[in-house]
């Protein structure tokens, strides 16, 4: 079944039909309730600051767009971002560790991927092609991570 700690790329394992419906679940929640406690462990660290730490609207490395984020793209802009880019990295990673995938260098390839994704995506949404890791800090941080966390997912 292998490592997967993103929603996005379960469901594409269970489109592919290489995890059964059930035990997509179970790992969906699993990657949910491990971004809810990594933002927590973040939360905390944070807080420890000895000067006081007070977060903003977008605290714990949450994803967003529009007004008061970053560079203020659009809901267009952001939303096909983070579809092509998802689109991407899940066929880098199926192809990769298909029967025909070159698997001793899939890591490799999978992970190179991911940086350039995030060399693209950081500026427009944070990057998140990661369906639990916008979970996690958008809980925490609440305001309007929170409000559009529905579209991230």
């Amino acid at each position: 079944m292998g490592c997967h700690i993103n929603p996005a790329v379960t469901i594409g394992v269970l489109v592919a039909g290489k995890i059964a419906a059930k035990d997509a679940v179970v790992y969906i929640v699993a990657q949910l309730i491990g971004a809810l406690l990594g933002a927590f462990v973040l939360q905390q660290i944070l807080g420890g600051q000895l000067a006081g730490f007070s977060p903003g609207e977008w605290a714990y490395g949450s994803n967003g767009w529009g007004k008061g984020y970053q560079n203020e793209y659009g809901t267009t802009a952001a939303f096909l971002t983070e579809a092509v880019l998802t689109f991407i990295f899940l066929f880098v990673i199926l192809a990769t560790t298909s029967k025909v995938g070159n698997s001793t260098m899939a890591g490799l390839a999978i992970g190179l991927t991911l940086v350039l994704i995030h060399l693209v995506a950081i500026p427009i949404t944070g990057t998140s092609v990661n369906p639990a890791r916008s979970f996690g800090p958008a809980i925490l941080a609440g305001g309007p991570a929170l409000s559009q966390l529905g579209y991230l997912l």
